[in-house]
């Protein structure tokens, strides 16, 4: 039994066919299909039945892919574990961060890398919308913070670290309708929501609490966001942590919107499983934790 073998194998399950498994492995479809066969063969096994269009596992092949799986991660993790073993200090180290996330927990962690690994460059990167996943994938991040839409869960290593609510606020100056009900989206379109343009391409754009037929301005980021608030020209969706001062204030009132309600968004940390990461990024990555319950 052979590590291409169990990859192959995998492939084929992940794909759902002999040919986009020879397409993500950049080999012929007959040769997927050999290695395939030599492993049918050496176990004695039928691991696919090849009855229907798409090849399907059989029961032993079930659980024989299994068992498979979890040595691929074990033979992944030991690749880890040796790339770590050979690895130096990287010189430069990239953290993208969703603009939504306050960074004051983040900071001790950042300081402590920096003062233990002085040479190496930490660049932080905040990102709007889909901004940290679209970096982490292009490989011009080491660690992205945001939330898990839209991220590729199984080529991704994702933990808990902080809760984000977001809240649709505006300033008095707006002059919104009066009373305790809900707001609804007839009585909000003629005032302009303020939405900040996202930094991870078209597909990461703001879609989901977007009034319908209202009025729409953007802008480039939060801070822009919250000032064009702040000076009564629109209302729109803000972290607590920035707006925490102005509500208290009554700089800024809290909105209760039919078709926007409070977001309380989970913020992971994140990592290429297929890029073993370096001492620097290691070190920060463990450091990096879920803040304690008050």
């Amino acid at each position: 039994m052979k590590h291409d073998q169990l990859v192959a194998l995998e492939a084929i399950v992940s794909t759902g066919t002999f040919r986009g498994a020879a397409e993500r492995l950049n080999k012929s479809q007959s040769a997927i299909s050999h290695t395939i066969r030599q492993l049918e063969e050496e176990l004695e096994l039928e691991l696919f039945s090849r009855a229907a269009y798409r090849p399907a596992l059989t029961p032993a092949g079930e659980i024989f892919y299994r068992e498979a799986s979890r040595v691929l991660r074990q033979m992944q993790g030991l690749r880890t574990t040796a790339a770590r073993l050979r690895a130096r200090e990287e010189p430069e180290l990239n953290i993208a961060v969703s603009a939504t996330m306050d960074l004051d927990p983040l900071l001790p962690a950042l300081a402590e890398t920096g003062r233990r690994h002085p040479a190496t460059h930490l660049r932080l990167r905040m990102e709007m919308m889909g901004g940290p996943i679209a970096r982490l994938m292009e490989g011009k991040a080491d660690i992205a913070l945001a939330s898990l839409d839209g991220a590729p869960l199984d080529e991704v290593e994702a933990e808990l670290v902080a809760e984000v609510t977001i809240r649709p606020v505006a300033g008095p100056g707006l002059n919104l309708p009066a009373g305790s009900g809900a707001l609804s989206a007839s009585q909000m379109q003629s005032y302009v929501q303020v939405v900040a343009a996202g930094t991870g391409g078209s597909a990461h754009e703001q879609s989901r609490d977007l009034l319908p037929g209202g009025l729409k301005w953007t802008v480039s980021d939060l801070t822009a966001k919250k000032k064009v608030i702040l000076a009564g020209l629109g209302w729109g969706g803000l972290p607590d942590h920035m707006t925490e001062e102005e509500r208290q204030s009554g700089a800024l009132l809290p909105l209760n919107l039919e078709r926007f309600p409070v977001r309380r968004t989970m913020i992971f940390k994140m990592r290429r499983r297929d890029r073993p990461p370096g001492v620097v990024a290691s070190e920060l990555w463990s450091r990096i934790r879920a803040a304690e319950p008050a």
